[in-house]
């Protein structure tokens, strides 16, 4: 319980050791609660949780003190072991010289080398170095890094810490794409147990083999990615509602006998009997599936084109010296030329900090350019959604009084309607947005820029803060959006499914990058990542912490990969023609399943006429149900074998 909400009731699950579980559920769910019950800082009301007593867990602290410590050391604070050992060393180096104390030195020497004491600068430096940290950042204080670098040295504190259980809520959140692939490759070669929740579908893919899913303050484990629970949970879906209509329709049944008949002497005894079946009838409540959130972007009203031109621009910051008045400019994109047109739809990419933001700035207008020329088409109207966006909100304020400062004249009913359809019903329209959660403000930030019915979107890291429900619905909107899109973002799902191409920021340079999100991984594993082959941990050894190495020598922008266009021809040429049959052994199966259901349904009409009980229909009553019981089994069967093809037409792809 939290308060007087109960999150859990009587849930039982048991996961096993190794296992990389993802923890999924809508907000409030009590995600966050259960990793407080994990770390001992909240008890169950009643049942127990429980795991081995010498497990060493681990798990990112949510607050940084504002440390003169340098970054690295900070970093390495997260093996407390060691720590502790190197404390024990200096005190024992500080006493007099005995025989006793020159053994427990040289002890002291022997446990530090067992934990790993001696590789501990070049592990931790790997590890900062994957999270986005430059070498010069290391040596910095933590004091000098903002909130979101500051969660980043929590959680290399926490991957830094030899441990059995790994905790990590939402570890995607303040990282950039780069920064999570490497987080990725890291996870899968984590010995330990992992418990993990995130919002990142293709993240929970990549990483997670068991998912176990909040949903009516009950726990439910499945086995398998992503993906495979939503299959899974489809399916149960259709099973469910089958088992309750199929108990409803024996309900109706049985209190249709015990009406008709619990006044007749004779048949008293087997009424009697039907209402005791229907007292033990236990009642099955119906699997929904979570509320489903959707909006669509407004068409644009104009349509420039080309809407923008660049020609050799500098993009960057004025910096004015406080003293002198002097101004001096900080180039951090130079040379770009670019031009966008009507329906292009562009992902950026690009290592933190090699100036995606910048760009988008920029283009929005909101940064000037240091040098060259950028010219806007006329009727230029652009929806921009900033990195901070939420924080931009005033939140003292309503979404009512939001929408209404950039709508002066639109009438106030039209204006709660519209963000009704953005989930703020009722009294939560005219609310203050200060006890909102960050998904409900990020929702209320994108129905501010969905109001104005832009022609070019741009989006710097729009995902921050939304569930998976949200990201869903953000995402099939992009993908229906008319006008020109041009997206920042660490969500993969979202960059596959509403981009066509791909422009990087490296090096200080604009350039194409001609290739998908599976080339830009090889390129970062190539580069930047510089995987190895020989820095796979070792089986067992949940006690160690095992990093890929990572150059420290920053990355040139990408050559576009190579292509053979034949090849991706003739491959698929291939993949259509065994696509082709199981398309078809679909289509007729779906045919199959709709006569099916309209024979089914017919006959549950013809059993819901109370004449159908009646003696003289005895036969066609026999019949009637011995036809129902035939339909039903027969569509599970189509349905099993609709969802089995399913799943080898995903396994094909595109």
């Amino acid at each position: 319980m939290r308060g007087i909400k109960p999150l859990l009731e009587q849930v039982d699950v048991t996961l096993n050791p190794g296992d990389k579980i993802g923890l999924i559920g809508a907000n409030g769910a009590g995600k966050s609660s259960l990793f407080a019950m994990m770390r001992g800082e909240l008890h169950p009301d009643q049942g127990e949780i429980d795991f081995p007593a010498k497990w060493r867990v681990a798990y990112v602290a949510q607050e940084t003190p504002p440390l003169d410590r340098a970054a690295l050391d900070y970093a390495i604070d997260g093996d407390a072991t060691l720590r502790k050992l190197e404390a024990e060393l200096a005190y024992l180096e500080s006493q007099p010289e005995t025989t006793e104390n020159g053994i427990a030195i040289g002890n002291m020497y022997s446990a530090l080398a067992d934990a790993d004491a001696y590789t501990v600068q070049s592990r931790g430096e790997q590890l900062l170095l994957g999270l986005g940290f430059t070498l010069d950042q290391m040596q910095q204080p933590v004091a000098s890094f903002s909130g979101g670098w500051r969660m980043r040295l929590n959680l290399a504190q926490a991957l830094m810490c030899p441990s059995d259980l790994l905790l990590l809520d939402e570890p995607t959140n303040h990282l950039d794409l780069d920064a999570i692939i490497w987080l990725e490759d890291w996870l899968k070669r984590y010995a330990g147990t992992l418990l993990i929740i995130s919002h990142d579908r293709d993240f929970l893919d990549e990483v997670v083999n068991v998912v176990v899913h909040i949903d009516e303050r009950k726990l439910k484990r499945y086995s398998g990615n992503y993906s495979s629970f939503e299959r899974q949970r489809a399916a149960q879906m259709i099973l469910a509602a089958g088992a309750l209509e199929k108990q409803q329709r024996k309900r109706a049944h049985l209190e249709s006998f015990v009406n008709r008949f619990k006044a007749q002497a004779s048949k008293a005894r087997q009424a009697q009997s039907r209402m005791k079946a229907l007292a033990k009838m236990e009642e099955l409540a119906p699997l929904r599936a979570a509320a489903e959130f959707s909006f669509e972007f407004r068409e644009p009203l104009s349509a420039p084109n080309p809407l923008l031109v660049m020609e050799d621009v500098d993009a960057g910051y004025k910096i004015e010296n406080e003293a002198t008045g002097e101004v001096t400019h900080k180039t951090i994109v130079n040379g770009i030329k670019f031009s966008l047109q009507i329906g292009q739809r562009i992902g950026l990419l690009g290592q933190n900090g090699a100036g995606k933001s910048t760009l988008i700035k920029t283009i929005a207008g909101e940064l000037m350019p240091l040098s060259g020329d950028a010219t806007m088409g006329k009727g230029l109207n652009i929806g921009y959604f900033a990195q901070h966006q939420v924080e931009m909100l005033r939140h003292d304020e309503s979404p009512l009084w939001h929408l209404s400062k950039i709508a002066p004249t639109t009438r106030e009913q039209e204006l709660r309607n519209f963000l009704g359809g953005f989930n703020f019903p009722g009294n939560m329209v005219t609310a203050s947005i200060a006890p909102f959660s960050g998904g409900e403000k990020a929702r209320l930030a994108l129905a501010l820029i969905v109001w104005q019915r832009p022609n070019l979107l741009l989006l710097d890291e729009p995902t921050n803060h939304l569930d998976l429900e949200t990201r869903e619905a953000l995402t099939e909107a992009l993908a229906q959006f008319e006008g020109t899109l041009v997206v920042v973002s660490h969500d993969r799902h979202l960059l596959r499914a509403t981009t066509d191409e791909f422009i990087i920021v490296a090096d200080g340079k604009l350039q194409p990058f001609d290739g998908d999100l599976d080339d830009y991984k090889d390129w970062l594993f190539k580069t930047k990542l510089g995987k190895g082959t020989d820095v796979l941990p070792a089986a067992g050894k949940a006690n160690k912490t095992d990093f890929p190495v990572v150059s420290p020598v920053v990355a040139a922008a990408p050559a576009a990969p190579v292509r053979d266009k034949r090849k991706e021809a003739e491959e698929r040429q291939k993949t259509a023609a065994l696509r082709k049959p199981i398309e078809n052994k679909i289509k007729r199966q779906e045919e199959q399943i709709a006569k099916r259901n309209a024979q089914k349904a017919e006959t549950d009409a013809k059993l819901g006429e109370p004449t159908i009980y009646d003696a003289a229909n005895k036969a066609k009553l026999k019949q009637l149900l011995a036809d129902q019981s035939f339909f039903t089994k027969d569509l599970a069967q189509l349905e099993a074998e609709w969802l089995d093809l399913q799943d080898q037409l995903e396994k094909l792809g595109a």
